[in-house]
């Protein structure tokens, strides 16, 4: 049996209590883009797994999402961790660096002993912090370059995990995302569907059972894998350029956004 003890208590991935209270911490994969909610506010897999606590947790379950669109390493420890502290919930998930990632000459070494500095601080008031690793890029041309500077940034993230005795989330396993449909149009945020999987997915590491698998097959599409020129042609206006282009202006997608959950709030389950 695993225990994984913080500063509020210990959790077991075998016997896990019913959490009653969650923060997320991240960039744009944790606020949820790609994943738009009926009231046009962006839902993703942190959402998703808040429900699934939520469910589980007597009345008074609370959920915060700090996460913005964009945010590097070090704004989101400057930020949001602080933040976090300060709320002290039972569980954070800490989903940070790939943006840093994608940033040419990043040191995936130097981002991980930022990272674990981050994660010492959180659990003096936090109970348990869920480690997020980095995708596995091998089925996207133009993020293919990345793999070894994730795959070794993801090295450090498991190796601070074991250190530190907290569960690890870990993407690049999760098979089904290497599907095409698991991603949205621009190819850098996961789709609505891509965002369930991970949250089920989520669910496993905390010890509870999805109600469905996230490695679950999906279903038979003949070339819906593919990709014609003409549609990396339409990718590359719609989304490359402007995103090199907010990098030459020092511009980024998340300026002026701010966090959709700052606050600890009771969350409700959908009405049945």
């Amino acid at each position: 049996m695993r225990i994984v003890t913080g500063a509020t208590g210990k959790w077991s991935s075998d016997t896990p209590t019913p959490i009653a209270s969650y923060t997320a911490i991240g960039d744009s994969f944790t606020e949820g883009v790609g994943d738009p909610g009926p009231d046009g506010v962006f839902a993703g897999w942190a959402d998703r797994l808040a429900l699934l606590l939520a469910e589980r947790a007597a009345d008074g379950f609370r959920y915060a999402n700090l996460a913005v669109r964009g945010r590097l390493l070090d704004q989101i420890v400057a930020e949001q961790v602080p933040r976090a502290k300060e709320l002290a919930p039972e569980l954070v998930t800490f989903c940070a660096g790939g943006n840093d990632i994608l940033r040419p000459g990043s040191d995936p070494d130097a981002l991980a002993d930022r990272y674990e500095a981050a994660l010492t601080e959180l659990l003096t008031t936090v109970g348990t912090v869920v480690v997020c690793t980095g995708f596995d890029t091998r089925n996207f041309p133009l993020l293919r370059h990345l793999r070894g500077r994730i795959a070794t940034y993801n090295g450090h993230l498991r190796a601070v995990a074991d250190r530190h005795g907290c569960p690890v989330l870990d993407l690049w396993s999760l098979r089904a995302v290497q599907d095409r449909r698991a991603w949205d149009e621009d190819r850098l945020h996961l789709s609505p569907e891509g965002h369930r999987r991970v949250a089920m997915r989520a669910a496993e590491v905390l010890g509870i059972e999805p109600p469905t698998s996230p490695d679950e097959p999906w279903p038979a599409a003949p070339g819906a894998a593919a990709t014609s020129r003409r549609d990396d042609l339409y990718w590359a206006r719609q989304y490359l350029l402007p995103w090199i282009g907010r990098r030459l202006r020092g511009e980024s997608s998340g300026d002026h956004v701010q966090a959709k959950r700052p606050d600890l709030l009771p969350l409700r389950t959908p009405e049945p």
